[in-house]
């Protein structure tokens, strides 16, 4: 999905001209693998190997470091079988001499300050927790996908229970904060389930509504994890509205007709959607709008805990 050149010829010569010059050859890509994984490998030379990418080995982080010294790499994948903090030591080294090299870390020993220290250091993605192939598969092809992305995601203040973000508003970024949120929320799996899906909802509208998904723009992220409950704060760069004025969106149809926002959406040329605002008051279990309405709180009691009952 991403270039090349175009060479030029005179539409008026019914005869094919030949140029002398040397055509410019393509660069193929290259990826590292650190370590021995057979399925890792495999599942890397699946999405790469269609691209026209080179897939290398290197045994460890040290003869990494000295191969990524040399050579410029595309994209190197950390092995599963070191530490979430020994990879962070090789992506901080690797930065000091390739600060733009793409670092996919994959680990089964980990830690969320090891995720947080991963996003100081702009690393691509981070997948432990018994990531899946198709989830490292995903990753990649988000790779393949952007020339551009080590500034998308701001760390500005960070601890495991208390983190503060800016978030450029594209889609790149989204998704990769999901995949670092997803290894930081230390939930039981029902709560991070709902918890994600209800914050993926509200950070894409944040990105669409309130920030056009303008790569010069960021969205205001706060997420706090106490013993009782996990919230997340979302604001976004735009004027605000009222839930009264979201005829675009499900929670604003009115009762006795349930798709009017599908045929408004359709009619303003919008993408298919609207259910983000009621999926997201039925996963949490507090959903609270700014006056202005460019600011959302959710709010989720997590077990063993009595609810308040919801806000008004």
């Amino acid at each position: 999905m991403i270039p090349g050149g175009v060479i030029g010829r005179d539409m008026n010569n019914t005869k094919t001209e030949t140029s002398n010059e040397t055509k410019p050859k393509l660069t193929s890509k290259v990826a590292l693998l650190i370590g021995d994984d057979p399925e890792v490998k495999a599942a890397l030379s699946v999405v790469l190997a269609p691209e026209g990418w080179t897939l290398e080995h290197s045994n460890n982080l040290d003869d990494a470091l000295a191969l990524a010294k040399a050579r410029q790499f595309d994209l190197i994948v950390t092995s599963r079988h070191t530490s979430g903090n020994q990879d962070v030591e090789f992506l901080r080294r690797i930065q000091r001499v390739k600060p733009h090299t793409r670092i996919i870390i994959l680990t089964d020993d980990s830690t969320p300050a090891d995720v947080i220290a991963s996003m100081r250091e702009h690393a691509f993605g981070y997948l432990s927790k018994g990531f899946s192939i198709e989830t490292l598969a995903e990753t990649v092809r988000s790779v393949l996908e952007t020339p551009t992305w080590d500034d998308g995601i701001e760390v500005l203040s960070a601890t495991p229970i208390l983190i503060t973000l800016a978030v450029r508003c594209t889609m790149v970024a989204a998704e990769r904060l999901f995949q670092f949120m997803r290894e930081i929320a230390d939930l039981p799996d029902e709560e991070r389930h709902d918890v994600g899906m209800a914050f993926r909802e509200m950070l894409l509208n944040a990105m669409e509504h309130g920030g056009h998904f303008d790569p010069e723009k960021y969205v205001e992220i706060c997420y706090v994890r106490t013993r009782h409950m996990v919230m997340a704060r979302i604001k976004d760069p735009g004027d605000g509205f009222t839930l009264d004025e979201m005829h675009h969106a499900a929670i604003g149809n009115p009762p006795d007709d349930p798709i009017a926002h599908v045929i408004r959406r359709n009619d303003e040329g919008m993408r298919p959607g609207g259910y983000g605002v009621m999926l997201a008051k039925n996963l949490v279990d507090d959903l609270v709008y700014s006056e202005k309405g460019n600011e959302v709180l959710l709010i989720k009691y997590l077990p063993g805990f009595d609810s308040p009952g919801q806000l008004p």
